[in-house]
């Protein structure tokens, strides 16, 4: 899942990075709104974390440009500004959500986690595929109930497939969920990770669809 984080506070925008990616979650991060809404016209998110005290314009002002061109794409507010009609003003722009500052990480997490259910074909915290269980909030995976250690990108990889059974994801959506930018990407990075997820989990679990990507199948 890739995350879009607009925050001009440079340490912030460090804590949360980090608290995200050790959730899963790849993360791009733009410290002002004219570079958040060329991001998300470039390459699109999954979700948008956005900042409302931006140095170049006013966090609703992106807001309300990217909504105008992309309605689907789940934005969440964060904001020093806690007064009720700052929340109304938000909600009315076109956010999915909104978190006052400060905040708890675990608190902005679970809201993380609701948004990011409203996008797959899963309800629930815990996806079963046959004999393979994966936990969204405990970042676990076991296999006939048995705890498999995955590392951190393997984890990805396999939630995003799991999150979207049925439905084939191609090599560059896959590297967007795994990878943010800047960060070096090996040629043949994403087959070393299925190869270690069919070792741990079975070789018949994720199946190749050559020249688009991978898919695990709903049943």
């Amino acid at each position: 899942m890739l995350i879009l984080l607009v925050e001009d506070d440079h340490s912030i925008a460090q804590a949360l990075e980090l608290a995200l990616r050790k959730q899963g979650y790849s993360v791009n991060t733009v410290g002002n709104g004219s570079a958040a809404r060329h991001a998300v016209g470039t390459e699109r998110p999954d979700m948008v974390i956005l900042d409302l005290g931006l140095p170049d314009m006013d966090g609703i002002d992106v807001l309300k440009s990217i909504r105008s061109k992309d309605v689907e794409l789940p934005i969440l507010l964060l904001t020093a500004r806690a007064g009720l009609n700052d929340r109304v003003i938000g909600l009315d722009s076109g956010a999915d959500d909104y978190l006052s500052k400060p905040f708890e990480m675990t608190e902005l997490l679970a809201r993380l986690r609701v948004m990011e259910r409203r996008l797959t074909t899963t309800r629930t915290a815990e996806i079963r595929i046959g004999n393979v269980c994966l936990n969204i909030n405990h970042n676990s995976v076991a296999v006939n109930d048995e705890p498999v250690e995955l590392s951190r990108r393997e984890f990805m990889l396999l939630k995003s497939l799991m999150e979207h059974a049925g439905r084939v994801q191609t090599r560059n959506v896959l590297e967007s969920r795994l990878y943010g930018w800047g960060e070096e990407v090996a040629s043949n990075a994403l087959e070393v990770h299925v190869h270690h997820l069919r070792k741990k989990l079975g070789s018949k679990l994720i199946k190749t669809v050559r020249g688009v990507g991978y898919r695990i199948d709903a049943s």
